[in-house]
């Protein structure tokens, strides 16, 4: 089945909603990390702490890819450029200086065998974000295959990665909400950090090549 061509105004259109996505998704991410942050901290819940702290990371990764829209919007063909190669670099290395972080307060937590306060915030920001990062995921893959473009669709990829953090803060704040369970918030904050390695190592092995997303 032949896929329809897109005329000029639908083309610039789409790209318009992708530009628009990137931007809602640095919003997103710059509210999302002040909110957990300050509730991690108040409720001295290091999974949401750490979660707060990684939103604020994928601001910086969500600038290059609204520069990288905007790069391939006007050349389709174009490789990635140094503005994105440094933005890629720079969320890579604040990856890794998150996990030795998030893996140095861990064990220092458990040392002291401190606990939450709650993890009733967790909870409430980890089920709005999935909901939240669902919806972006099927708007990135709609408008990536509308325009038949590698790029949109590899970000659309990498952005489940987001979802899965929100179910691990999620999982991790309800087991200690609901039984209190010891030691639940440093197994989270571990989790993520795995996930949060696993997305700077990617970051460096897109800014040495021209390889999109190894996310899925």
């Amino acid at each position: 089945m032949r896929t329809p061509t897109l005329s000029l105004s639908e083309h610039n259109r789409a790209y318009k909603i992708a530009f628009g996505l990137a931007i809602f998704t640095i919003v997103y991410n710059a509210a999302e990390g002040l909110i957990s942050t300050y509730f991690g901290f108040q409720d001295e819940n290091l999974t949401l702490f750490g979660f707060g702290s990684d939103s604020f990371i994928e601001v910086i990764s969500g600038l290059g890819i609204a520069h990288m829209i905007l790069r391939i919007q006007r050349r389709p063909t174009s490789n990635r450029d140094e503005f994105e190669r440094r933005a890629l670099r720079i969320t890579g290395f604040s990856f890794y200086t998150l996990v030795l972080g998030l893996v140095v307060t861990s064990f220092y937590t458990m040392w002291n065998q401190h606990q939450p306060i709650t993890t009733f915030y967790g909870v409430v920001i980890s089920a709005v974000s999935i909901f939240v990062m669902l919806n972006l995921v099927s708007w990135k893959k709609h408008v990536g295959k509308k325009l038949h473009s590698d790029p949109i669709l590899a970000d659309a990829s990498c952005t489940m990665v987001c979802v899965y953090m929100s179910l691990i803060l999620l999982i991790s704040s309800v087991i200690y909400e609901w039984v209190n369970i010891p030691y639940i918030d440093i197994i989270g904050t571990l989790t993520l950090s795995y996930f949060a390695f696993l997305e700077g190592k990617e970051c460096f092995a897109k800014s040495n090549s021209e390889k999109y997303c190894a996310c899925d």
